[in-house]
């Protein structure tokens, strides 16, 4: 596959998070072979970097999985086909080859393909600040629950509304000595499954309310509460902070491809092709009518990128393979 500092595979799949593995496995079958780059150091994308213990309710075949056991799976499913895995590095420069593309990373690496799939997610990622906690990430501020145990024994005040504060809450429950979920709205944003589960929890939930100070020579000791309503403040212990105020996304240098990008979402057909030759995409970096953004979502549409990017390669192969419980991976 290689070439001297150069990679030739049939299919780069650019994004190596749950859906660009499946996409992995499934040209695989097909009888392609695969690169798959990122620009996190990590196999699984956000799930790996941020919700490795979160535990996912709505993967077929799963009643529940946590987010490492099934990135886990999915690399030793890809690995059947043995992908070739360019992790952190971020694709930058897109240039046309005869029988298809060039595609450069930032330090230089070169991967000739002969098609493209995009399953970046939302492109690169960086969380938005907690300006009342500056100076002290890691040392009591973080903004990513990767491991839980770590908060073991500790009081810990979780700052968001949204989906990642009230997962991050509900991981740490069970660990950390307290945990007090705070919002700055009178509602949470989170799925109602996910506050039920918050209400019957023991995390203490205070809406309107903003973390105004932290207080700690070097680790955090203390946090200071304002009231959203009256003012009103309040000094309570605490040694950790987990801000889960969202994040910043940036599609970068795929927005110089070409692609027709529409709020940071890549415009596809019902082929997942983007119109731009060679170039396909799936996963919830994609959009078009009717898009529902589940992970179960982003494996059908990555399977239909690579069947219908089959024909590109071989115009005699077919769109539809065949079926995996067939003897052997059918033609391309």
């Amino acid at each position: 596959m290689a070439s001297g500092a150069d990679t030739n595979v049939d299919m780069l799949i650019i994004g190596a998070g749950p859906v660009g593995l499946f996409g992995a496995y499934y040209a695989g079958f097909r009888g392609m072979s695969v690169a798959l780059m990122d620009t996190l150091p990590e196999a699984g994308g956000q799930i790996t970097a941020m919700y490795p213990e979160k535990v996912i309710y709505d993967v077929a075949g799963f009643p529940a999985v946590r987010g490492r056991e099934l990135v886990a799976a999915l690399v030793a499913q890809a690995g059947r086909y043995d992908p070739v895995y360019l992790l952190d590095r971020q694709a930058t420069e897109l240039t046309r080859e005869p029988d298809g593309v060039v595609v450069a990373s930032a330090d230089g690496h070169r991967v000739h393909a002969r098609v493209v799939v995009i399953t970046g997610g939302l492109g690169s990622f960086a969380p938005k600040p907690l300006a009342a906690a500056a100076g002290h990430l890691g040392r009591g501020l973080a903004y990513f629950v990767p491991r839980p145990q770590e908060h073991a024994g500790r009081d810990v005040i979780v700052a968001g509304g949204a989906d990642g504060a009230v997962d991050w809450a509900l991981a740490l429950a069970p660990v950390a000595r307290s945990v007090t979920l705070v919002h700055r709205r009178e509602r949470l944003r989170a799925h109602p499954a996910a506050l039920a589960r918050l209400e019957a929890s023991t995390v203490e939930i205070r809406t309107m309310t903003d973390i105004v100070a932290v207080h700690g020579d070097y680790w955090i000791e203390k946090v200071e509460l304002a009231d959203a309503r009256d003012g009103g403040r309040q000094v309570r212990p605490a040694q950790a902070v987990v801000a889960a105020l969202g994040f910043a996304t940036d599609l970068g240098p795929l927005t110089r491809w070409g692609l027709t990008v529409e709020r940071r979402r890549v415009l596809v057909d019902p082929t997942m092709s983007t119109g731009v030759e060679r170039i396909f995409a799936a996963g919830d970096l994609v959009e078009y009518p009717g898009k529902v953004r589940l992970i179960a979502t982003g494996f059908g549409e990555v399977a239909t990128a690579v069947n219908n990017a089959a024909p590109v390669l071989d115009p005699a192969a077919k769109v539809f393979p065949g079926h995996s419980s067939d003897d052997g991976p059918a033609d391309v």
